[in-house]
């Protein structure tokens, strides 16, 4: 297999910042070592969920195994989503707004025909529906 040098168009801070709160997750959990350093394992995350880059694409490119890739952007969603603001506290911010924007996009994401609950018809294609609540300057 071939490796090839990418660029995601993201800035270093997003990077940063995602590798300091895995860096505290490890940190939290007593992990002794890993494959990879937070710091790549961030890279590595934020090139699949930006760019898409197939889990035996990052795989090839970052030296591990598929079963590591997907157990490495598995936790690093986790790490995210704690991050992520509940319903209720949303819901307290939306009011002080004038107005907010409701927006939802299809992420594709690997399956195969048998995962009928991941299957979009309208898309064609197998994929997680996201919905984001912002106000209007994408916050």
């Amino acid at each position: 297999m071939l490796v090839y040098p990418s660029s995601i168009d993201l800035s270093s801070r997003t990077l940063q910042y995602l590798s300091a709160r895995l860096h505290a997750r490890r940190r939290e959990i007593g992990t002794r070592w890993r494959r990879l350093p937070a710091g790549r394992q961030a890279l590595l995350a934020l090139a699949h969920l930006r760019c898409g880059d197939t889990y035996a694409q990052l795989a090839a490119g970052f030296r591990i195994g598929i079963a590591t890739v997907y157990r490495y952007i598995r936790e690093v969603i986790d790490v995210l989503a704690a991050l992520a603001p509940t319903l209720t506290k949303a819901m307290k911010t939306i009011r002080t707004k004038a107005f907010v924007i409701l927006d939802g996009t299809l992420l594709p994401i690997d399956r195969i025909a048998a995962d009928t609950p991941y299957y979009s018809g309208k898309h064609k294609r197998h994929g997680m529906n996201v919905q984001v609540l912002t106000n209007p300057f994408g916050r």
